[in-house]
């Protein structure tokens, strides 16, 4: 990889799952846009409504659980209040205690991504908060997001 190339916006058809989000009122900020900090939360809401549908995390009562160590996003075109946004989301790598996410924000009907970024779960015991292997059913719900290069 080209780490000199200027990041570029990617296609759907880059993602495997996709959760539409609605934008509110309070997510612009005094430039008129959606906040940068929203988007990390739009990258949660999407993996994390999917792991829970898919019932591979149980957020009250689950042994195991998700702590993030490594984030970032890329903007590449604006988003604002009133705009509903398509969150696609893959799996770039799944290690034996670690998942790397990749999500792409997409404006709805927009062919390319307005942002794109990634964060990576080390997943731990609740009790010791210690790595642990990713649970069965974790792994069954990732395979399809799994991005094989």
């Amino acid at each position: 990889m080209n780490t000199s190339a200027r990041p570029q916006p990617e296609p759907r058809e880059n993602y495997r799952a996709f959760r539409r989000i609605t934008t509110r009122w309070m997510d612009n900020d005094q430039y008129g846009h959606v906040n940068n900090v929203i988007y990390y939360s739009w990258f949660d809401t999407a993996v994390n409504a999917y792991l829970i549908e898919q019932g591979a995390l149980d957020t009250a009562n689950g042994q195991t659980i998700g702590f993030v160590v490594e984030t970032q996003c890329l903007y590449f075109a604006p988003l604002a209040f009133p705009q509903n946004v398509d969150a696609g989301i893959r799996v770039a790598h799944m290690g034996s205690s670690s998942v790397r996410y990749e999500v792409g924000l997409f404006a709805e009907g927009a062919a390319t991504t307005a942002a794109r970024g990634h964060f990576v779960h080390v997943y731990v015991d609740r009790a010791t908060q210690r790595p642990m292997p990713l649970p069965d059913a974790l792994k069954a719900a990732l395979e399809p997001l799994l991005c094989r290069s």
